[in-house]
């Protein structure tokens, strides 16, 4: 049995970029492929990501899956959460607004941002390089 979200902002729609809009129809076509294979056996959950029979994928496997990703790819072990942090601190290197990172993780505080963001490196240059901008002006290299 699946779960009850855990509040309201948990469902939520998000725009999706194209390369995985491009992907999830592969996904879809290969199902669907499944499906026929599956023939009576098939039960349809209404999930995108099922077992071949069309059943809910166990939260076990699911880890199993991504640790079997990981390692075909050469990178460190990391749990699937790992993703959802990696995905909020991008967003947020990249300059994405707190607020908006906050709505597309369904997150109501901004206290959730230093739960599952990491500050990096990069981000304490770029907000001492604005700073700067902001009170001296915009300074070449070299400038004393």
């Amino acid at each position: 049995m699946l779960a009850e979200l855990k509040t309201k902002q948990s469902r939520r729609t998000l725009p999706l970029p194209e390369p995985l809009l491009v992907a999830l129809r592969q996904h879809r076509r290969r199902q669907r492929e499944t499906r026929i294979h599956a023939g009576t056996l098939w039960r349809d959950c209404g999930l995108v990501f099922t077992t071949v029979t069309g059943r809910p994928v166990a939260p076990r496997d699911h880890s199993l899956h991504w640790t079997a990703f990981l390692e075909g790819l050469a990178i460190r072990p990391a749990r699937l959460h790992d993703a959802r942090h990696t995905a909020a601190t991008l967003l947020l290197v990249q300059g994405v607004d707190q607020c908006v990172v906050m709505s597309m993780f369904g997150w109501t505080s901004p206290a959730m941002t230093t739960r599952y963001q990491h500050v990096l490196p990069e981000l304490v240059e770029e907000a001492n390089r604005r700073m700067g901008e902001l009170l001296w002006g915009r300074r070449e290299p070299g400038d004393a």
